[in-house]
């Protein structure tokens, strides 16, 4: 007889992610020389073990802006006669990154210490 492991996995809400893609996506190209669109989306849900589905719409309005700030540029290859888009940091953007994903850092530490057990509650009520 064979035993099959299931694992439950919880996905998190589009609304909790929604402030995080931006770090998440300079984390990820800080990481690398350079990834197009899908490659992101799959390292994502890779890394997240499928908690985190980044979708398209959500990725690429993220990478437009950046590049329009200047922390993200784009060069393109003809893979399978397709053209491919692949985004790398800037020389500011690797600045950037950097920045964004302490500020991440800070914000989840602080969530943390936020949803500690009886987190106020040391005192006794008289």
């Amino acid at each position: 007889m064979k035993l099959i492991k299931i694992k439950h996995t919880i996905m998190i809400q589009n609304s909790l992610i929604r402030g995080t893609l931006n770090p998440i996506i300079l984390k990820l190209l800080s990481e690398t020389k350079r990834m197009y669109g899908y490659e992101i989306t799959q390292r994502v849900k890779e890394l997240t073990e499928g908690k985190i589905e980044l979708t398209f719409g959500a990725l690429y309005p993220i990478l437009h802006k950046l590049e329009q700030e200047g922390v993200v540029k784009t060069d393109s290859e003809v893979i399978n006669n397709r053209n491919r888009i692949y985004y790398s940091l800037t020389e500011i953007g690797k600045s950037t990154a950097k920045e964004r994903v302490a500020e991440l850092e800070e914000f989840v530490n602080t969530l943390k210490t936020l949803l500690q057990p009886n987190l106020g509650l040391e005192y006794v009520r008289a």
